[in-house]
């Protein structure tokens, strides 16, 4: 049996198997710990080498330090590239969800992630603003929903959560 565990270890994965295992996964980005777990890659430098070779070939795409994609990253949705960069629970809320609802007309010029993190950067031309919310609240599942890979609040929670950091924030809407 020993034998057996040996011979499987001294298996060489093949690039195609690595990518095929990055597909059963579902995920179009991918962080570096992800890719280590994912592949079992225990030393950092070799994993770091290894994703070298695949972009260079442009089989991954390098979106952010640590951060890769399966497809290049311009056709990928802004917002949940957003969240992969925070590489923690966060959801998409307050002004990009009232906008798109309707309830504000001015257009925001950043996409506001909430999270436990407050943190503003920009990447691949968009503008990221992350709100650090208590984690009662940002742990509490009511109004959030779960679509194309990305959580994002309901209007009726991006209103609470723009409550929170804005109480006096005015509606342009009637759809209150």
């Amino acid at each position: 049996m020993n034998q057996i565990i040996k011979e499987v270890k001294k298996t060489r994965v093949s690039g195609a198997d690595r990518f095929v295992q990055l597909a059963i996964m579902g995920e179009i980005v991918f962080t570096l710990q992800d890719i280590a777990m994912i592949w079992s890659i225990k030393n950092r430098q070799t994993l770091r080498v290894l994703l070298a070779r695949y972009v260079k070939r442009g089989l991954l795409w390098r979106v952010w330090r640590g951060l890769y994609s399966t497809i290049d990253p311009k056709k990928i949705n802004p917002r949940l590239i957003g969240i992969k960069v925070l590489h923690r629970y966060a959801y998409v809320s307050c002004e990009t969800v009232l906008f798109d609802a309707g309830l504000i007309n001015q257009r925001p010029t950043e996409i506001t992630i909430v999270s436990d993190i407050s943190k503003r950067f920009s990447l691949l031309g968009y503008f990221y603003h992350s709100r650090k919310i208590p984690d009662e609240v940002l742990y509490d599942t009511s109004g959030i929903v779960f679509e194309n890979g990305i959580f994002t609040a309901t209007p009726e929670r991006a209103k609470q959560d723009m409550s929170y950091f804005n109480p006096k924030k005015y509606y342009d809407a009637d759809k209150q």
